[in-house]
């Protein structure tokens, strides 16, 4: 099974801002596609206590468990970041492929993957890696938009969120400070004073409980307790959108939206809470959250449970979970339900098919935090989140909005009947009335009564989106059916049609690309016989293109999301070179192709042979069962020194060591250049 390995803080610091200077872009994402804030909007919002320079960023996923993954949303202009959800049982086997972004999207993966230390440690080293790029001076941040917030997730049920193992990681992260120091210690001497980067001695005081699917309802209401008693932390708790029932979830999914081929389990319902009891839950919790001095709050939504169908997510799993453009509707309408339920009391987070086109109007509502997931699986992966921002700034300015406030004002054409809703003393009312006609600012005309206005405006606005999202064509099936397209042809090691689509599909970096000089090679198997050597060519070994597609294998988790999008058949992740970052990972991982490169050797498992490639001049040293070969690759023939006891192909090693020249002496920043 594919198992993630979490980089060096060394490799990383150095590897991101060398690639910065030399290449303008950070672990593969481009400079242009960086957001670091909006002059002419104000985009920050308090969470749970916390400025933060804007309410967006990651969910809970595959965005958030690797550190150089969070660097790479905090590049891309995200100042909240869900970490990855983790649980007691740390050791799970999660089925390959896990991801499926064929049309809506489908996973079967649900918790972390790594060990609760090493997830504790990554989210640790991202934010100081992230410390590390502003000190270093090279991306300046907008004024007001370096508030940043961690936000813990953590499941799936009562005695292993008590247990010592999530306790540990909880206190590891509520004082980081022996982290930070060893984390410290490691980091190169050529950073200089980039070394004393300061965190906070707590990296978080938040926290989202995905409790999943299935918990019973006094188990969440008992976790969220604790989280708030033992802990300290702000809480928030995970709907599902079974909460619907089962008429109106199936009659939206069906009836409304098309999606009819989707099943929703009769116990996916039958497991859920209640909504009375959800709404018994949640008042509640809210009540000993403000007696504690903590925030309460209900996150919408997690995934939909639905029969997995087979035909690309293992067949093993009988479920599967549903997000993307149906779940955004399920969402919306659970909102709509809980708007009506509480007003406008209680804070409100929001993960559920976001994009650059609903990104906006869920501001509007006064969600926040508003993160996503699926979008970020599609082609451009990161580099999708500055196109978040331009739509949310042309929305903005089309109504003349200069911050989050005004926005919610001004988005759905419902000010002036939010201001009626709000009840604001008479010389107030008229002073926003004439604030409003006039075009003159609404914040100065509300004054202390501000605050009103826009809870009123969420309100009216969530009727007003909720209906024409339930009417919008983009969320129904015939409008997500389309998978992306296939040429007919198979991926080969070399040579695809290097469109690059599967570089930032790979919410982990783990694809890349190098160059390998365009050319061929002669293609001989040779064999020591009598004193001698038979030599017999075969087709010349050819390199047509240039531009050549790698993978990274400790950062591969084999989720599929790379074969999804790329053109041929076959998955970069398995067809692709296959790089690991150790000698020993490459040893361990049996029955599968892959290579270790050094700066003058390179080690490799091709089907059946294992080998080692030495360069020693102007020869290479080839080594492997029952071959012990020298030879210059540009006069094989002549040049043989040593002994071959069975015939073996000389093209290999040729081909290995361009390779390892390509990885090593090209200057580019890869993954699996030596240190």
């Amino acid at each position: 099974m594919a198992e993630l390995i979490p980089h060096p803080i060394e490799r990383l610091a150095t590897r991101m801002l060398r690639e910065l200077d030399l290449d303008g872009s950070v672990f593969g994402l481009p400079r242009e596609r960086f957001f670091s804030g909006d002059p002419r909007h104000d985009l920050s919002a308090a969470l749970h206590g916390h400025r933060v320079g804007s309410p967006l960023g990651p969910a809970a996923g595959p965005h958030t468990q690797m550190a150089q993954n969070i660097v790479l949303c905090w590049l891309a202009g995200c100042r909240v970041f869900e970490l990855k959800t983790v649980q007691v049982n740390d050791r799970l086997a999660i089925p390959r492929p896990c991801i499926d972004m064929r049309t809506v999207g489908f996973n079967v993966e649900w918790s972390q993957e790594l060990r609760l230390h090493e997830s504790a440690e990554e989210y640790v080293k991202a934010a100081l890696l992230i410390e590390i790029l502003r000190a270093s001076g090279r991306l300046p941040e907008v004024e007001g938009y370096r508030g940043l917030l961690y936000d813990l997730s953590v499941g799936y049920d009562l005695p292993g969120v008590q247990g010592p193992e999530v306790t540990g990681f909880l206190r590891s992260l509520a004082d980081t400070r022996p982290l930070v120091e060893r984390l410290r210690a490691r980091l190169p001497a050529s950073l200089g004073a980039l070394r004393d980067v300061e965190l906070p001695a707590a990296l978080s005081d938040t926290v989202t409980l995905s409790t999943f699917h299935g918990c019973p309802p006094d188990q969440v209401e008992a976790i969220a307790r604790h989280m708030m008693e033992a802990h300290g932390l702000h809480c928030v708790v995970k709907l599902n959108p079974t909460l619907l029932g089962p008429d109106e979830g199936r009659g939206i999914l069906h009836e409304l939206l098309g999606y009819t081929e989707l099943e929703v389990p009769d116990q996916a319902y039958a497991a859920d809470a209640t909504w009375q009891q959800v709404v018994d839950l949640s008042g509640r919790l809210d009540d000993r959250a403000r007696a504690l001095g903590r925030s309460f709050g209900l996150k919408l939504t997690n995934t939909q449970i639905v029969a997995n169908r087979g035909d690309f997510l293992p067949a093993s799993e009988a479920l599967a979970y549903l997000s993307g453009p149906p779940l955004h509707v399920l969402a919306m309408a659970l909102l709509r339900r809980v708007r009506r339920t509480f007003g406008d009391r209680l804070p409100l987070s929001f993960s559920a098919g976001i994009d650059r086109k609903n990104v906006a109007d869920a501001l509007a509502l006064g969600l926040g935090p508003v993160t996503a997931c699926t979008d970020l699986l599609q082609p451009q992966g990161y580099g999708r989140v500055k196109a978040w921002f331009d739509h949310i700034s042309q929305r903005m300015d089309a109504v003349g909005a200069v911050d989050l406030s005004t926005w919610t004002i001004l988005a759905h054409g419902q000010a002036q009947a939010a201001l009626q809703d709000a009840g604001l003393p008479p010389e107030i009312d008229a002073a926003c009335r004439r604030a409003l006609s006039e075009g003159t600012d609404l914040r100065a005309a509300a004054g202390a009564h501000l605050a009103a206005w826009v809870s009123a405006a969420r309100l009216r606005n969530t009727e007003h989106h909720v209906a024409a999202v339930l009417e919008d064509p983009r969320y129904r099936a015939a409008a997500n059916a389309r998978p992306p397209r296939k040429v007919g042809t198979t991926l080969s090691l070399l040579d695809c049609l290097s469109c690059d689509k599967c570089l930032p599909a790979c919410p982990n970096d783990a694809n890349f690309r190098y160059d390998l000089p365009v050319g061929s090679w002669p293609r001989l198997s040779v064999q020591g016989r009598d004193g001698g050597w038979t030599v017999e060519e075969g087709p010349p070994l050819a390199v047509e293109r240039g531009h050549q597609i790698g993978n990274f294998v400790d950062f591969c988790n084999d989720c599929g999301n790379c074969d999804v999008f790329c053109p041929e058949h076959g998955g970069p992740q398995a067809l692709k070179a296959r790089f690991h970052g150790s000698l020993d990972r490459l040893q361990a991982e049996a029955g599968r192709d892959g290579l270790f490169v050094e700066d003058s050797a390179v080690w490799a498992r091709v089907g059946p042979r294992w080998l080692q490639v030495r360069r020693e001049g102007a020869h290479l040293h080839l080594v492997e069962d029952g071959v012990d070969l020298r030879f210059d690759p540009t006069s094989p023939r002549t040049t043989l020194q040593g002994r071959a006891d069975r015939p073996v192909d000389l093209g290999l090693p040729v081909l290995l060591d361009a390779v390892r020249v390509a990885i090593v002496a090209s200057g580019r920043p890869t993954w699996p250049a030596p240190a």
